[in-house]
């Protein structure tokens, strides 16, 4: 299906890029293709009983789709209020919402609880990244878990850091190029596993 006909079919609106509210801590906002989030969801790493922090989760998109597709609670973290309101809109209209939460706060202040998946799609800066992934690792230590996370699409800072955690462990890349044009080298999944 193409982009329209699956923001048709959840009955949101979450097609187009965002630039207006970025700076150089915050990413313009950018929906995961939907073809990406399909390989995702054949993937294994997700099932129904994930629950999913998205993390710049914009309009929605990635928690609709997760929560539609495979039933698993998703958690949507925006910090941008007016692109918030637009993923509350989404979540008035959606064929599936009722296991789909939005808040408004920035990444590094979200208390990480009962969570077991965290999804990036380049949100933010990895200086956000590295006081989010503190968060993390103190909800690890609080209540220890199968925790994985999920890195769309990811950029040479990200990669860098991740590869320098010690509590990380590589799992496996989910490889996305053969759904574009052009065989860009970051048209992937990256899934790491806390140890």
């Amino acid at each position: 299906m193409t982009e329209q006909q699956w923001d048709k079919k959840l009955k949101i609106h979450t097609i187009g890029r965002l630039d207006a509210h970025a700076d150089q801590y915050h990413y313009p906002y950018e929906p995961t293709p939907y073809s990406v989030l399909e390989r995702l969801t054949e993937s294994g790493y997700i099932s129904k009983d994930s629950i999913l922090v998205d993390y710049g989760c914009g309009k929605g998109r990635v928690g609709f789709f997760l929560h539609y597709a495979l039933g698993c609670r998703a958690i949507g973290l925006e910090y941008n209020e007016e692109i918030f309101q637009q993923a509350e809109q989404n979540k008035t209209t959606a064929a599936k919402g009722q296991g789909v939460t939005f808040l408004c706060v920035n990444a590094e202040e979200f208390q990480v609880e009962d969570a077991n998946c965290f999804y990036f799609f380049n949100p933010f800066s990895v200086e956000i990244l590295k006081s989010v992934m503190g968060r993390i690792l103190e909800s690890y230590y609080e209540n220890p878990r199968k925790m994985r996370l999920l890195f769309y699409y990811p950029n040479d800072e990200y990669l860098v850091y991740l590869m320098t955690m010690y509590a990380l462990a590589f799992v496996e890349e989910i490889d996305c190029r053969d759904l574009f044009e052009g065989k860009d080298e970051r048209e992937r999944i990256l899934i790491f596993e806390l140890t």
